[in-house]
């Protein structure tokens, strides 16, 4: 039973990975893509980028983030689970590009400790990956990371609550950090304003 076990599960997690990357390149053949455009938890708050470092793009997409982050001078890595995206990252880089952009199963795929200055995430909720991401954060780095609420305002964005945060949880998973800005409007005020159904933080790892 134990040796069937073994042998079974890398064999789910496959299928698994497999399903899961049939389902994005699906999304991303269907999309018209022009230029991509940054997160706004990186675009609004760019003063807060350091000016040099390494960066990563965490299930980056077609490169909105990890395309802004370059451009503000920063050297990036860029991982996503689709081959489709990250060939349309690689056909759009400039011939003096350093991004690096790799197709990478995010569940399995080990984090360099102590490494980034920045590490951006936006519109993709893992819970699993929370240590590691803040391991891979050097001390005085920074995360950027902006997805969806289960509180919603407007129509739109997943519908299972394995995507969708809780009020208030990004501060809640990311504790071991130190919360720089952090934004969650619900459906205060006028909901057609604003940025709602998303939550956002910017974080700092303190300083050995």
């Amino acid at each position: 039973n134990i040796y069937l076990t073994r042998l079974i599960q890398p064999c789910f997690l496959a299928r698994l990975m497999s399903d899961l990357q049939k389902k994005w390149d699906d999304i991303y053949r269907k999309q018209t893509i022009t230029k991509p455009q940054p997160a706004i938890v990186l675009s609004r708050y760019e003063h807060l980028l350091p000016k040099q470092g390494k960066a990563l793009d965490l299930a980056c997409g077609v490169g909105g983030n990890a395309f802004f982050l370059e451009e503000k001078g920063l050297g990036v890595n860029a991982w996503d689970i689709s081959p489709i995206a990250i060939n349309h990252i690689n056909n759009n880089k400039t011939n003096s590009s350093t991004l690096n952009a790799l197709v990478i199963n995010l569940d399995s795929a080990p984090f360099p400790t102590a490494h980034y200055d920045v590490i951006s995430v936006s519109r993709f909720l893992n819970r699993q990956l929370t240590n590691k991401i803040i391991k891979a954060i050097k001390p005085g780095g920074l995360l950027f990371y902006q997805t969806f609420t289960r509180e919603k305002a407007l129509p739109g964005g997943p519908s299972n609550p394995k995507f969708l945060l809780e009020k208030g949880e990004l501060l809640s998973l990311f504790s071991p950090l130190t919360p720089i800005i952090y934004h969650e409007e619900g459906k205060i005020g006028d909901v057609d304003k604003g940025i709602r159904n998303e939550a956002i933080l910017i974080a700092q790892k303190p300083s050995q």
